[in-house]
């Protein structure tokens, strides 16, 4: 039934759109993705997709430039060779935090890259808990921004039902958690931070009741962890019986596993949108749930012309 569709991966997370053909039945196309020697990508596609339905797996995650242009080039090569329908399947969406400018003579670099996938080729993109809802206006073709949450839920009401309240980083996250607090059962409480500068955070205050209740940290990513970590810190020492996180994009860069290990934080529960590193993967905080359902889901009912609407939960 799937006979025209065809779905490629770049180097970024090719595990997941393993996963992802699997659901679907489906091979995995036939590419490869690789460099020359001076360190240019260079992409080759080695079946037949003229007048297919093309989805191209590919997190711009780090290397972030080196994933943007396997990206790019790839969606160039497949629109050279006469695809019918080109989806960018873009799990996680790299410079998604400068969305905005924050400060004289910025760049908005999340619309620069809209532009540029526009610009190679792309007819749709399908990404999930992008880092802010107006990313969705920087492009000028259809965007489906899908939400993690049904994947954490399934996990979460197993594991965190009694006495659990929900507490957002920051206000900008409020609407997140009350959403998924509400759907969990869960009271809501919110950190008040000053960030000083990037990848800081200063904790300053905390809204709600968290005393004698199990907190779940709720974020739409973790990248250096100093934030959760310092929050962790605050929920506890303001009484909090046991800190988790919960997040739908693992970046953990930098000193991000020395401060989740070094912590109080009782587990992080992330998605599969960015591969994990080994050591990240033998963490025994962490716990990785796969989004390979939510997008397989995603792509067939996009192949199929079928509302997409029922999975925006």
């Amino acid at each position: 039934m799937l006979e025209r569709i065809r779905i490629f991966s770049g180097n970024a997370n090719v595990a997941l759109a393993k996963k992802i053909c699997d659901n679907l039945g489906v091979p995995l196309g036939k590419a490869n993705v690789s460099t020359f020697s001076d360190g240019e990508t260079r992409v080759e596609i080695n079946e037949n997709v003229r007048g297919m339905d093309v989805f191209i797996i590919q997190s711009t995650c780090s290397p972030v430039n080196v994933t943007c242009m396997e990206l790019l080039i790839m969606i160039d090569a497949l629109k050279r060779a006469s695809a019918d329908r080109i989806t960018a399947v873009i799990p996680y969406y790299g410079y998604s935090r400068q969305d905005r400018k924050v400060a004289p003579r910025a760049p908005i670099s999340a619309k620069l890259l809209a532009d540029l996938i526009t610009a190679a080729g792309a007819n749709r993109v399908l990404s999930i808990d992008l880092h802010a809802g107006q990313i969705q206006g920087f492009f000028n073709i259809p965007v489906d921004n899908l939400f993690a949450t049904p994947v954490l839920l399934e996990y979460m009401k197993k594991n965190y039902l009694d006495n659990t309240v929900v507490v957002s980083p920051d206000t900008g996250g409020v609407e997140r958690a009350r959403a998924f607090g509400k759907r969990l059962g869960a009271s809501l409480a919110i950190i008040d931070k000053r960030r000083e500068g990037p990848n800081e955070a200063q904790v300053m205050n905390i809204i709600g009741n968290i005393e004698g209740k199990r907190v779940i940290l709720l974020d739409d990513m973790v990248d250096t962890a100093g934030t959760v970590v310092q929050a962790a810190n605050a929920l506890k020492n303001a009484g909090a019986i046991e800190v988790s996180v919960c997040c739908t994009h693992p970046v953990l860069s930098g000193p991000a596993l020395d401060r989740i290990e070094g912590s109080d934080i009782k587990e992080v529960v992330v998605t599969d949108t960015i591969p994990l590193s080994e050591r990240a993967a033998g963490c025994p905080k962490i716990k990785v749930l796969s989004v390979s359902g939510l997008l397989s889901e995603a792509v067939r009912r996009i192949y199929y012309n079928d509302s997409v609407s029922s999975l925006f939960i």
